[in-house]
């Protein structure tokens, strides 16, 4: 559990630096260990909530965090993502689409970044930001939360690379809203995984606080960095790497789950 906790509390630190929540890698941390997936998605959630809640708190006292653009994505979202969390799904089509998509998304973050050329927008221009970027904002905000829900994670890792690569705004305005929007999701999906918890799985959920402790402190020393310390390039090649580094493992855990003879959905 030591190990663990100390693996959580890094990955709160790097995801609440570029805005992130960590759920996908605290899922495969999870996975990885042998804890039940059927608890698995309440304790990413929870921890996700931690770690986004002083996120979010951070960016907005920053003024980072572009409330009236943010919240239609978030209310759009909300709801998909308590629906998708009542559903049912394998450990493997979880593990597998989550790892696909993660590593593409990390892949173009990363060749952006690579190639010096902006995502977003300088500060003065989010009010001229391309119309398409912002009508696909809602229909994509509706879809992500939807998967988020399904998978059990709080989706900003989706959402963030959607809104560079559409150019909705600049680099730490895209941060606050993902912040913003894994913390109304995983609120949303958490309920909605709850519904599928039984009695003996409640009772095991309380003997991982650790974790929770663990992600706590990570999580508000990197929402500390990524607002007052860590560059716009920073915090897209942060963001980049992050994704491809979890898609790797999460792809990696499908295959064992292929040649393990599960050949089910």
């Amino acid at each position: 559990m030591l190990f663990l906790a100390l693996a959580f509390a890094v990955t709160a630190l790097a995801y609440a630096s570029v805005g992130f929540g960590g759920g996908s890698t605290y899922t495969a941390l999870l996975a990885l260990s042998g804890i039940s997936y059927t608890v698995l998605p309440i304790l990413s959630l929870s921890c996700n909530l931690l770690v986004v809640a002083g996120g979010c708190v951070r960016f907005a006292r920053a003024g980072t965090l572009p409330w009236r653009r943010a919240l239609p994505i978030c209310g759009v979202s909300v709801p998909m993502a308590a629906w998708g969390g009542t559903l049912v799904v394998s450990e493997r089509l979880f593990t597998g689409l989550l790892g696909v998509s993660l590593l593409i998304a990390g892949g173009v973050m990363a060749m952006e970044t690579m190639g010096r050329r902006s995502f977003g927008h300088p500060e003065g221009q989010r009010d001229r930001l391309p119309s398409w970027g912002r009508v696909i904002a809602l229909p994509i905000g509706a879809g992500v939360g939807f998967l988020s829900g399904v998978v059990g994670i709080g989706g900003g890792i989706f959402l963030a690379p959607i809104l560079h690569l559409s150019r909705w705004g600049e680099s730490r305005a895209i941060a606050g809203t993902t912040s913003l929007f894994i913390l109304l999701n995983s609120l949303a999906g958490l309920a909605g995984q709850a519904t599928k918890l039984k009695g003996e799985e409640v009772a095991d959920l309380t003997l991982y606080w650790p974790l929770l402790l663990a992600v706590g402190i990570g999580g508000q020393i990197g929402s500390h960095l990524g607002v007052k310390v860590l560059s716009p390039a920073l915090l897209k090649a942060a963001t980049g790497g992050l994704v491809m580094l979890v898609g790797l493992r999460l792809l990696a855990r499908f295959l064992t789950l292929w040649t393990g003879g599960d050949n089910g959905l």
